[in-house]
């Protein structure tokens, strides 16, 4: 190989990295990844540890809220949230 060879190579790979970076700000200036996330039908809205091995899961599915004790020797779906 010789030093031009080199030396291209390096400023080919610098300008596909570069090309990487710049689509990787664009997609996230457009909100590429936040796009991506909405319309779930299923979403844990918060969970609460009651001791080291169960918590309680709110959990949202479609417009629906449900309230799940897991960690214990069987998970049980407490109840549903009625609406509001």
């Amino acid at each position: 190989m010789t030093g031009q060879t080199v030396y291209m190579a390096g400023v080919a790979l610098i300008g596909v990295l570069g090309l990487i970076g710049l689509s990787v700000r664009v997609l996230q200036a457009s909100g590429w990844r936040r796009a991506s996330r909405t319309g779930r039908t299923l979403v844990v809205r918060e969970t609460i540890a009651l001791d080291p091995r169960r918590r309680l899961h709110l959990v949202q599915c479609a417009d629906r809220q449900v309230i799940l004790l897991t960690g214990g020797g069987q998970d049980l779906v407490v109840g549903w949230v009625p609406d509001a």
